[in-house]
């Protein structure tokens, strides 16, 4: 795919998916520019790919609409935008689905949700005039559920949910939208999460997830799925939703066994 002299916007492109999404946008032709919490790596990341980087709190509108008038300023109209920020939580030593605290959740639903409806608010039908691009990363947990994270798997769900207002409502119009759900990959995110089910098919690099991004662009797949087993665990689920609920209830026990951990 070439995107000579298109910018792009990665949020949450620091490190991990979003900073292998920036490098493919980049070495396909695109000037990137980085939103991250981590002002000093999305600096990095966005120089490297041609563009620039800097602190955003993504789920602060304000903040995100101060950065994506920087960019156009800066690079030119968003050709490519990656709502990639997201957070997970964990429901907490208790394993309950309601546990975790209320502050936790709210902080889910602005970065994993609301993240994507500035954006979007601010950027969907402008995008749509020139044909562009707005990739919105949740997981293959907005599709099946993550075990011990009820506020992760919720909003996940939501964003994948907003994810097809957004094809449904300005498809015709001319933008693309894309969803990504990844089951486990190696960054951050994952790092210190106990036991869980995100890494049962297996763990991806970043850089194969970026691979698929741009195969789906290429192909113009709305569902971006990276694991092989991923659409058969989907298939199954709206099949017989009692049955995949049963099998859930049948892992989640495993797991707490394997962490020795009290049902």
């Amino acid at each position: 795919m070439d995107l000579s002299g298109k910018t792009a916007v990665v949020t949450g492109g620091a490190s991990g998916i979003g900073a292998a999404i920036a490098r493919a946008l980049h070495e396909a032709g695109a000037k990137v520019a980085v939103a991250d919490l981590n002002a000093e790596q999305a600096a990095a990341v966005g120089e490297a790919c041609g563009g620039f980087g800097g602190r955003v709190d993504v789920g602060d509108e304000d903040d995100l609409v101060r950065f994506i008038n920087r960019v156009e300023r800066a690079l030119g109209p968003i050709d490519v935008y990656v709502s990639n920020a997201g957070l997970g939580v964990t429901d907490g030593p208790g394993w309950g689905a309601g546990d975790a605290a209320n502050a936790s959740w709210e902080k889910c639903w602005s970065v994993n949700v609301m993240a994507s409806v500035y954006a979007a608010r601010h950027l969907a039908k402008p995008m749509a005039e020139r044909g562009g691009r707005f990739l919105i990363t949740a997981s293959a947990a907005g599709l099946l559920a993550q075990i011990g994270d009820a506020a992760y798997s919720a909003t996940k769900a939501a964003a994948v949910s907003f994810a097809e207002s957004l094809a449904i409502t300005h498809g015709d119009d001319g933008l693309k939208v894309h969803v990504l759900c990844p089951e486990g990959v190696r960054t951050p995110l994952v790092e210190g999460i106990e036991g869980g089910a995100q890494g049962l098919g297996g763990y991806k690099e970043p850089e194969d997830v970026a691979a698929a991004v741009m195969k789906a662009f290429e192909d113009e797949r709305f569902l971006i799925m990276t694991h092989e087993n991923t659409p058969e665990y989907v298939a199954m689920k709206g099949a017989d939703r009692d049955r995949w609920v049963g099998g859930m209830r049948k892992l989640r026990r495993m797991l707490l066994e394997k962490m020795g951990r009290p049902m």
